[in-house]
């Protein structure tokens, strides 16, 4: 009788199906990638030629896509402007929320927000950031943005308190001081354009440093130009 070879048993791990949930993981990544293009080419759009100037039709063709692959992924112009605001500010929040994790002075943690907060407005979201609020949006969408830039200077106006109360930033007024640091850096968007020979990194990095000479606390330089004084009364008398 001749032999017969057993048949070695299926390996049950050679043939596992596909997940059927990696792929829909997949699409909804695709989708994000595809929605943030939108977004991106919107602020690019918006900056070129401002929110009224620019028509769905333009976003459409520097996407070399039709109009309606764009309604596939915002209602309109005006959710467009928005995600453009929150997409950049968000880049700031993202900064407040790091800082919390450092153990340095509050000073180096404002230097950290205040540097993503230049980055941001030389950004080709600047422009929305700064005009968004603007423009003709809808009362939910205004309340909405006023929301944010209020939660972005309140967590300016904190850092420049605990600044004071650990003696790294000189004693200043936290509201004024707040103003003056958004105000410059929001101005940013006005003139800035990424063609230009310095970055938006390197921008921000010259801001940082002229508000932190004007920020460091001077008690050594204001001991260094009383002490003359005192010299030239001793010497007079």
């Amino acid at each position: 009788m001749a032999n017969r070879r057993a048949t070695p048993p299926a390996d049950k791990h050679s043939a596992a199906p596909a997940s059927p949930w990696r792929a829909s993981r997949e699409r909804v990544r695709e989708r994000e990638v595809k929605r943030e293009a939108v977004i991106r080419a919107a602020a690019h759009a918006f900056n070129r030629k401002g929110y009224h100037n620019t028509s769905l039709d333009d976003i459409a063709a520097a996407l070399e896509v039709t109009k309606p692959t764009v309604y596939y992924y915002v209602q309109n112009k005006e959710q467009l402007l928005f995600e453009c605001f929150v997409t950049g500010v968000e880049q700031i929040r993202a900064a407040f929320r790091e800082v919390k994790q450092l153990e340095v002075p509050a000073r180096e943690q404002l230097k950290a927000v205040l540097r993503h907060y230049g980055e941001a407005v030389a950004s080709e979201f600047g422009w929305c950031m700064v005009r968004a609020e603007e423009q003709d949006l809808s009362p939910s969408m205004s309340s909405h943005i006023k929301a944010l830039k209020s939660e972005i200077d309140q967590g300016i106006r904190r850092l420049i308190r605990e600044g004071i109360q650990d003696g790294s930033i000189h004693p200043c007024d936290p509201k004024m001081t707040a103003f003056a640091l958004a105000g410059a850096l929001n101005w940013i968007a006005h003139w800035y354009r990424e063609n230009q020979s310095m970055t938006g990194a390197q921008i921000a990095d010259a801001f940082v440093t002229i508000f932190e000479n004007g920020l460091r606390p001077r008690a050594a330089s204001a001991a260094r130009r009383t002490t003359p004084r005192r010299a030239t009364s001793r010497a007079g008398r």
